[in-house]
């Protein structure tokens, strides 16, 4: 990556390593010049090591913690940032394994079988989110890490098998992004996404959006929903909306605390959203959440001032 693109954080279209053979390991910590918004032409299998934070998957905005597994198909764009203490690193976070589609089209021409793979690749253009298998993800990382040769594809085979049968997965994305190689207009979109990370606390108007990347009102909008299947209003609320549901299922603040923490001034307005897209209510999402967690370990509560430790976005 050239120090251009790093200064710009821009979302390019990402030339992976091409390690000998057709499933290749990859780790890294963070901060680490990977982490950013960014897609390629291979399936990715992502698992999360260590912190917690927000996950971009196509237009899907979420949570993750240690044990995330995430399945993305070839051009979906992604992103994991984690939210910690400035200065924070990790020595490892992300491990990762990324394999072609021809991998698995052309062992389907041998092997009948496996075909039973082909919907689960066919589900990973919207990316998959598996749940349960913290575990089983990082043995199977290491075995993949560890093996070469057949040893590596069978293990590789073996965990897909498992992946296609479970029933504790959820598809991310509403909607399918096939981003285009287009440098230019990946950069406008990476500047639109910094500067709504950066002001999503206070009233952002179309206009000055537009205008920050050189395009009419119209045309920014029909731009923005093409590139990230979100209306650019809708996108504004399901990251303040997001940033909520982290205060609410990480900290004791008061819901109308929240509401102006995360750039709502009516907490009407903000319960509305917040049920439009949550399907449930504040209160009852916060009470959902201390349920879900009562039997593991809760991470520490989110406190004013944290930035991300990527430098790729910060919440303050």
């Amino acid at each position: 990556m050239t120090q251009h693109q790093a200064n710009q954080g821009m979302p390019e279209l990402e030339i992976s390593d091409k390690q000998p053979g057709a499933i290749r390991y990859l780790e890294h910590g963070s901060p680490h010049w990977r982490i950013r918004w960014h897609y390629h032409d291979e399936y990715e299998l992502h698992l999360i090591v260590a912190s917690n934070g927000k996950m971009f998957i196509g237009d899907y905005i979420g949570n993750f913690r240690p044990g995330c597994l995430v399945l993305t198909g070839p051009r979906v764009p992604h992103n994991w940032v984690s939210i910690a203490p400035e200065g924070t690193r990790y020595e490892l976070r992300d491990q990762v394994v990324h394999f072609d589609h021809e991998v698995i089209a052309s062992a389907v021409t041998l092997f009948p079988e496996l075909s039973m793979l082909l919907p689960l690749l066919d589900r990973a253009r919207h990316g998959i989110e598996f749940f349960r298998h913290a575990d089983t993800a990082q043995k199977y990382m290491l075995r993949i890490k560890e093996a070469d040769g057949a040893a590596r594809v069978g293990y590789f085979y073996e965990w897909l098998d498992l992946l296609a049968r479970t029933p504790h997965q959820r598809s991310l994305s509403a909607t399918h992004i096939d981003l285009p190689a287009n440098s230019e207009l990946q950069r406008k979109v990476d500047c639109v996404i910094r500067f709504v990370m950066g002001h999503y606390q206070h009233k952002i108007l179309l206009g000055q959006v537009a205008a920050l990347v050189g395009m009419s009102e119209g045309h920014f909008s029909r731009f923005f929903h093409r590139a990230t299947g979100n209306c650019f209003n809708d996108f504004v609320n399901r990251i303040r909306i997001a940033r909520a549901c982290d205060l609410l299922s990480r900290t004791d603040m008061a819901v109308t605390l929240i509401a102006g923490e995360v750039g709502f001034n009516n907490i009407a307005n903000f319960n509305r959203r917040f049920t439009r897209h949550k399907q449930t209510t504040p209160s009852q999402y916060r009470q959902q959440a201390r349920q879900r967690y009562s039997s593991v370990s809760v991470p520490p509560p989110a406190r004013a001032g944290f930035h991300s430790s990527d430098g790729a976005m910060a919440f303050h």
